[in-house]
This record gives structure tokens, sequence and C-alpha cells, in this order.
């Protein structure tokens, strides 16, 4: 029986090499968010990346960009408990 590997987002595998680096891209592919939004993430070093190359192509290490899920999974959690925290609180107004 075939068992089907695991789905990986695009660019990040080749089946001979994982890929070190990514352009933004593909950044903002597999966020699903616009390439200036990628690059907004870039520029207030929210998703930290590189410059290379004479023309200073932005890349951003698959590692990182890992991370920065990470931390926006982390950062929804505690934004969801918050406001069921808050909403749970009776109200003081009027």
């Amino acid at each position: 029986m075939h068992n089907p590997r695991p789905a990986v987002p695009r660019g990040w595998h080749t089946d001979r090499v994982a890929r070190r680096f990514i352009p933004l891209t593909e950044v903002s592919e597999i966020l699903d968010i616009s390439a200036a939004q990628a690059y907004a993430l870039v520029r207030s070093g929210d998703l930290p990346a590189i410059k290379v190359g004479g023309r200073g192509q932005w890349r951003v290490e698959t590692t990182e960009l890992e991370s920065y899920i990470q931390r926006m999974y982390a950062e929804t959690r505690d934004f969801v408990a918050t406001r069921t925290e808050r909403e749970d609180e009776p109200s003081t107004g009027p």
C-alpha cells in the first residue's frame, strides 16, 4: 500500500534538499497575503529576513517563517482568551 507524503507548503522542499530561504513572493503565497503585506512584515521586523544580491532581493529563512507562524498562533490564542474573559466579566457601566 502506498502512503502519501504529508503536505508541505510549495517551495519549502524538493525531492533532493530542503530549501533554506524563500523569496517574499512565496511568503505571501504561503500566508495568503499580498506581496505588499509580506514586505511590510519584513520592513517592520515582525518577520526577520535578509537582503541578498546586487539588487537587494529579500529572502526569508523557512525556519523564521515557521517561527513567525507559531508566534501568530500564540498571539491569536492569547487574543481569543483575553476577549472571552472580558466578555464574561460583568459590565460596570451605568
